[in-house]
């Protein structure tokens, strides 16, 4: 027993001269025309989008930069070292010296009373790295950029629970 929705099924497939029915396919027109060509459109657009700068996060204002500095520079504390006069390093009779004012800067300001118990020990530090300097360490930009790089990192090691940002100069003179 077939039902009639069997045999209507049963003719749809099969062909006029009673053969199977045979699907058509997509011919390559067909295919590039309604498929390949909006795909191309839609990501050529997409593209050419994104490089114009559509898709770019909006670039920040002056006003959120210097508000952004403000709040960075609010945290910001500078403390002042004793200045320091010593004698440099020197392989002739005639001797140098080396004069220096250093301004240091820190986090916030919580942590000046635990730098002010270690100045004796950064004196110190300071003092033993400066007197075996040459005068020739200390020409030019690079000279003064690894003494301030020296100086920072033996501050940091010294002052170990105090973290120091930047070492600053007020006065840097050789003679």
């Amino acid at each position: 027993m077939v039902d009639e929705t069997d045999e209507e099924a049963l003719d749809a497939d099969e062909g006029e001269d009673g053969g199977p029915k045979k699907k058509k396919k997509l011919s390559g027109k067909v295919l590039v025309l309604f498929i390949l060509l909006p795909m191309l459109i839609i990501g050529g657009g997409a593209g050419g989008a994104y490089f114009a700068g559509v898709f770019d996060a909006p670039e920040p204002t002056e006003e959120e930069i210097a508000a952004e500095a403000a709040e960075m520079n609010k945290k910001v504390v500078f403390y002042d070292l004793p200045e320091m006069l010593v004698n440099l390093n020197s392989t002739t009779s005639s001797s140098s010296f080396l004069k220096l004012g250093v301004s240091l800067e820190l986090e916030d300001e919580s942590v000046v009373a635990d730098l002010e118990l270690l100045i004796p020990r950064i004196m110190d530090n300071f003092q033993v790295y400066l007197r075996e300097l040459r005068k020739e360490d200390l020409n030019g930009s690079q000279g003064v950029y690894r003494l301030k790089e020296e100086l920072l990192m033996r501050i940091n090691n010294s002052a170990s629970p105090v973290k120091v940002s930047d070492v600053l100069f007020k006065e840097l003179l050789v003679q």
